[in-house]
């Protein structure tokens, strides 16, 4: 199976969710530790990278989250853990890539939406609660979110 990571599950894994408790840090770290044996997609522009640098921490004393990162960046060029796919940006500003229809979701997440549509891939998240309230566009384009933290994912925790 593959999988698109929210950068919000490592920053949990990582015990700095300002919104998570103690038991969506557990799930989160337990999360990150299966995918060791799964594929993580990420796209070919270095976008989801480049979220998960701004955000993780791939020196000093790694936290699990972090350790995530350094995993998926040691594993570019190894398709059997990284999955790296063709992500198309688009001029239509209320697409975000030609691999997404017209849509109203947050723009900083349209690009792991994008990248799993095109991989097929299934959304692992922890506390953003776009996931939850844009159900229909995610049935439209054939996603699944695994959310990780249901209680948390919801607006007005």
């Amino acid at each position: 199976m593959t999988f698109v990571v929210d950068t919000n599950v490592a920053i949990v894994a990582n015990g700095r969710g300002i919104h998570a408790d103690e038991e969506c840090q557990s799930t989160c770290v337990k999360k990150l530790k299966f995918l060791k044996r799964e594929v993580v997609a990420i796209d070919d522009k270095y976008l989801i990278l480049g979220e998960y640098r701004k955000h993780l921490n791939s020196s000093r004393e790694p936290g699990l989250g972090d350790k995530f990162f350094i995993d998926v960046f040691n594993n570019l060029h190894k398709c059997e853990r990284v999955r790296m796919v063709t992500v198309t940006p688009s001029e239509d500003d209320g697409r975000g890539f030609e691999e997404l229809t017209e849509n109203t979701f947050d723009r900083s997440d349209r690009k792991f939406l994008a990248v799993a549509v095109k991989a097929k891939a299934v959304i692992l998240n922890a506390t953003d609660s776009d996931w939850d309230e844009h159900k229909a566009l995610m049935n439209a384009l054939g996603v699944k979110v695994e959310q990780l933290c249901s209680r948390h994912a919801r607006r007005g925790r």
